[in-house]
């Protein structure tokens, strides 16, 4: 696999626009917003579905560079910053060819409108088919050494589950939220999650559950020893706005 970063500064010929909703992760113990998540949006707010159709093989590292820094760009004139939450965004990792080469606009997304760099927290969804998993473990650990918060989006839905987390640990995995729903009423699913928060906990990395949308599914998952939350419960994505969410 070719780890050069040919042409990083070039821009393919076409793009879709984009925009962005933001969808709190709360810390219920604590009672704070931890994150919010940037969620691709068309520019009149169409889905994500929409946009991602619209990208190919050889506009996907623009397309990945556009979503980081139109994400920092949206987050900081919001005044994310100040509430002292983490800025998620989702990367694609077949985008990346060199994780420091791949960062440069970044970081210059960042100085231009002050964000700070340990507000970023990057988050990549481990259903996406990886072209080779030894480099998504580069990366994630070239983001950590460069002080970046690395997510796991999508955990238990995707190629790799327990295999690529006894190959490294990211600092954040986001349970599937297939596992959560009927969480309550299933013993097998909570099972899974009570023994994930355990392993978790054994390797220093925090567990967020997503998709959560019933008072029952946030009882149960409390239950399990689960702290960090996003999903309807709590508040839905708003376009170009940061939402004030309720806490359960």
């Amino acid at each position: 696999m070719n780890l050069v970063c040919p042409g990083c500064e070039a821009r393919d010929a076409f793009l879709p626009a984009i925009a962005f909703a933001f969808q709190p992760i709360l810390d219920v113990e604590a009672q704070r917003i931890f994150a919010f998540e940037a969620l691709v949006r068309g520019a009149g707010g169409e889905g994500a579905g929409t946009v991602l159709a619209a990208v190919t093989s050889e506009s996907r590292y623009s397309f990945d560079q556009a979503c980081r820094t139109t994400a920092i760009a949206e987050a900081a004139r919001l005044g994310l910053p100040e509430t002292g939450a983490l800025l998620s965004i989702n990367f694609l990792p077949n985008a990346v060819y060199e994780p420091r080469n791949c960062l440069r606009a970044t970081l210059r997304a960042a100085e231009r409108v002050r964000f700070p760099l340990s507000a970023l927290m990057f988050e990549v969804t481990e259903g996406e088919k990886l072209d080779d998993p030894a480099h998504l473990r580069h990366v994630v650990e070239a983001y950590q050494e460069m002080g970046f918060t690395v997510a796991i989006d999508d955990f238990g839905a995707g190629h790799s589950g327990l295999s690529l987390l006894a190959d490294f640990q990211p600092d954040i995995i986001k349970l599937d939220m297939g596992l959560i729903r009927g969480l309550e009423a299933s013993i097998p699913r909570r099972a899974i999650v009570q023994g994930m928060a355990g392993i978790c906990a054994q390797l220093g990395i925090r567990l967020v559950a997503e998709g959560v949308e019933t008072r029952a599914e946030y009882e149960a998952l409390r239950g399990c020893g689960v702290s960090l939350f996003q999903g309807y419960l709590f508040a839905r994505p708003e376009f170009r706005a940061l939402p004030v969410p309720a806490y359960a």
